[in-house]
């Protein structure tokens, strides 16, 4: 086989170890994991002779070559002279790529971990045939991993390899199994730059049926997450502000009619308002931050809303379970990360949910959309109302649409101007009124109704995003307006009165409310 021609979909990882072969033959094993449809095998024996290790990888490299199929050994390139297999899998701490190479020759596949941007760059630049890059997720296969770099690492070094016009292969690997192995595959992916493939260890060394096990992870590889179907097309990104105005009266009635439930994860302080902006607006709120709840709740075809008001290892436990259960039904997922760049902890926990599911709608304001940023923002923020200060719209247009390029979600930068986008046009939205500014909660109720919406209408996430800060903010302009609002503490039941009036005023058909609606596409 032609190193240009090997498939690394399905990259196998032998783990010798009795924790994860258990008694089963490592040999019997492969094979079955290769009749599963394994496309590439590495050999790794960290603790074994080197007699062993040659009698194993012979074995070995007699199996995978039935199924023509490469046999790579793990660091050991004299063992992999011996064998003769196809090439070597080298670490950070193993022979340096170019003495393997000089010693290898120019056909043999030679990969290398990584786990930062420089060793990316190297790797790439120094000729190496693919890089593993890891750890992804903790793992008890290995145990000297050097650091997690989750979802937000992994996608960083694409973006790397990408703006670099590398041509390298890439794998993933590190904690990889049956229940995130599509959704890694589909949300790591930058513009021309995708993965190529995940490595495993346990999920099949371990597995009571290799061959079942490794046909399942196949299946996965190649296929999209539940939750793709609906992502936002190509052809939604470039209407016009107007085009997406006149969706907005149907994408309303549309919540009136199907009354979407509207879930939220959120903090006590705003549970109670909360739940009555959705019901204003035609929802059916539950406040339920137990996460075991989930999977039966985004059974009942509405939104999650997962707000990081109150952050606690309990609570983002809880939310992973959540972000899990509906990513699993497909349905939708809105995160507020409140606060995100006030502390460690919370710019942590930030990375943590981004890192453990797909997001469809990220909403925030400046500081905490750029603490969503691949390694975060530099920026501290005071608290959760507190913003950068930067009015550059078109620089933050081009922080947001490059954010919704690389998560592959809607991004809301909430501000004087709003700015929306899916990644191609960035649309500033004009509306609202500083009273929102001064009732706690708002910019959290502002999460609930884009969950109803999207909920509600999630064959065009991005109008229905649009509709919903729309919906509310012109009802905010309208309340504070009124003659018996008078500062904030008024201005609450007037809000709801007008969310209510708009809802009902568009089913009939009375659209005046929307004419003060301020959309533009930000050029």
């Amino acid at each position: 086989m032609k190193k240009a021609d090997v498939d690394y979909s399905l990259y196998l990882v032998t783990d010798s170890t009795k924790a994860i072969l258990g008694d089963k033959d490592i040999c019997q094993v492969v094979e079955s994991a290769l009749k599963g449809g394994v496309t590439c095998v590495q050999y790794r024996d960290k603790t074994s002779d080197t007699g062993v290790l040659v009698a194993t990888g012979r074995k070995l490299h007699e199996i995978t070559k039935k199924y023509n199929v490469p046999l790579l050994i793990n660091d050991r390139i004299d063992v992999a002279f011996a064998v003769g297999c196809e090439g070597v899998h080298i670490g950070q701490d193993d022979i340096d790529l170019a003495s393997a190479r000089k010693l290898l020759g120019p056909d043999a596949i030679i990969g290398v971990t990584v786990s930062n941007l420089r060793e990316t760059e190297e790797a790439a630049m120094g000729g190496a045939d693919y890089i593993g890059i890891g750890t992804v997720f903790a793992t008890l296969t290995k145990k000297n991993s050097k650091s997690i770099i989750g979802v937000d690492g992994l996608q960083q070094m694409l973006v790397c390899l990408h703006t670099s016009k590398s041509k390298i292969k890439t794998v993933c690997i590190g904690g990889i199994n049956a229940s995130n192995v599509s959704r890694v595959m589909w949300q790591s992916a930058y513009k021309e730059k995708a993965l190529d493939g995940v490595a495993i260890v346990s999920a099949i060394m371990a597995a009571a049926d290799p061959e079942a096990s490794s046909k399942e992870l196949l299946q996965l590889v190649k296929s999209p997450p539940a939750f793709a179907k609906n992502v936002v097309k190509p052809d939604q990104q470039t209407r016009s502000a107007e085009d997406i105005v006149a969706l907005v009266p149907k994408i309303i009635k549309m919540v009136d009619s199907k009354k979407p439930l509207s879930h939220n994860m959120t903090n006590l302080v705003v549970q109670n308002i909360a739940a009555n902006v959705a019901l204003s607006i035609g929802a059916s709120p539950i406040m339920a931050n137990y996460g075991e709840e989930a999977k039966d709740l985004a059974a009942l075809g509405g939104a999650l809303v997962v707000n990081m008001g109150t952050v606690t290892p309990d609570g983002l436990t809880n939310y992973m379970i959540a972000l899990k259960a509906y990513n699993d039904a497909g349905q939708p997922v809105v995160f507020d990360p409140v606060g995100a760049g006030a502390t460690e902890v919370r710019r942590s926990a930030t990375k943590t949910i981004l890192g453990g599911g797909y997001i469809d709608v990220i909403k925030g304001n400046q500081s905490e959309v750029l603490t969503c940023t691949p390694g975060g923002s530099h920026l501290q923020q005071r608290g959760v109302d507190s913003t950068a200060g930067d009015t550059d719209l078109t620089k933050l247009g081009n922080v947001v649409k490059d954010l919704a390029v690389m998560r592959a979600v809607i991004v809301v930068m909430t501000g004087k101007t709003d700015l929306v986008t899916a990644g191609t046009k960035v649309f500033k939205v004009e509306n609202g009124h500083e009273y929102l500014g001064m009732v706690t909660g708002t910019g959290c109720c502002l999460a609930t109704t884009i969950s109803a919406m999207v909920a509600a209408y999630p064959e065009d996430k991005l109008a229905a995003t649009i509709a919903g800060l729309l919906h509310y903010e012109i009802a905010a302009e309208l309340a504070a307006e009124r003659q018996d609002v008078k500062g904030p503490g008024t201005f609450v039941p007037a809000f709801l009165d007008e969310l209510y009036n708009i809802r009902k005023a568009t089913v009939k058909g009375d659209l005046v409310w929307l004419e003060r609606a301020k959309v533009s596409v930000l050029e």
